[in-house]
């Protein structure tokens, strides 16, 4: 029997939230909560933490060169990352929506297997297929186009292959979903009144498919602006990254001040990115892609 208390009817869907809300708080807000006061301690010579509200980590990571290039060769990383992944990502994608296949599930289990394995096993693989010793350079002084290895890693050029790598089936997923969602009359009718294949992909399919590429590029780039194992593993000693700087000054220099004051840095910058998505485009669509 339904309650008639007007009270206990306002505080149900609180009670039926309150799990959610205390882990939210409990694993989101508390830790950030203790990084933001983290940021404002010093860290000594004799490596000592000082607590209080000192500004000095702040100003240091805000107004040092070294720290503003780091971060603009980050955006760089992810958004040419975001880019490859936008570009070879649709045909996949468009494929898989399209196809008359009957286990159309099947090309979708393909497409979650890489999941399946360690991100780092998978960042590593490189190693062995574009390594002095790899794959590559093996077939290349098999057919004789070279007679010793080509270095091929330690640069920019590898990072994003493994980023690209690790992002695309996210790119692909998404995509999928909006395409999948798109009503094939509408491109029927595109047809019957005169369009051509092409015409009828420009002014109808790719639009309405729009809000997929823009989630999976907003996947895209906010994991790729936040990784370190890439360019830790795959890059070389100038392309380092900025989550790269946070583990640096937390793991090895022991520094949990300026780690922190680094890792909010980023934090606030990806969470810009992603206010301006969800201003334009809506949080709704990546929901979607993990329904």
């Amino acid at each position: 029997m339904a309650s008639l208390d007007p009270m206990d009817n306002a505080w149900r869907p609180w009670r039926l939230l309150a799990p959610a809300l205390s882990a939210i708080f409990l694993l989101l807000v508390v830790p950030v909560a203790f990084i933001v006061v983290y940021s404002f301690w010093l860290r000594t010579a004799t490596g000592a933490d000082i607590a209080g509200f000192h500004l000095d980590n702040w100003i240091e990571v805000l107004t040092d060169p070294f720290y503003r290039d780091i971060m603009g060769f980050t955006i760089w990383i992810a958004f040419a990352t975001t880019v490859v992944c936008a570009v070879a990502g649709y045909i996949p994608a468009y494929f898989i929506a399209t196809t008359q296949f009957k286990h159309k599930a099947f090309l979708l289990l393909l497409l979650m297997l890489p999941f399946w394995i360690s991100y780092i096993i998978r960042t590593m693989s490189w190693i062995n297929i574009l390594g002095s010793s790899g794959i590559v350079n093996a077939a290349l002084m098999w057919i004789g186009l070279t007679d010793e290895p080509i270095q091929m890693l330690y640069n920019q050029w590898t990072v994003i292959v493994g980023l690209v790598h690790f992002l695309l089936p996210f790119m692909i997923l998404n995509i999928y979903v909006s395409l999948y969602g798109i009503d094939r009359n509408l491109v029927d009718a595109a047809r019957s009144l005169g369009c051509t294949g092409w015409q009828a992909f420009r002014e109808v399919t790719l639009p309405l498919s729009l809000p997929g590429l823009a989630a999976g590029s907003l996947l895209c780039f906010v994991l790729g602006a936040g990784t370190y194992i890439t360019p830790l593993v795959l890059g070389g000693p100038t392309d380092a990254m900025f989550a790269n700087l946070v583990f640096d000054a937390i793991i090895t220099q022991l520094n949990w001040p300026l780690g922190s004051a680094l890792s909010l840095v980023l934090l606030i910058l990806l969470g810009c990115v992603v206010a301006v998505y969800n201003r334009f485009a809506g949080m709704g669509q990546i929901a979607k892609s993990f329904g």
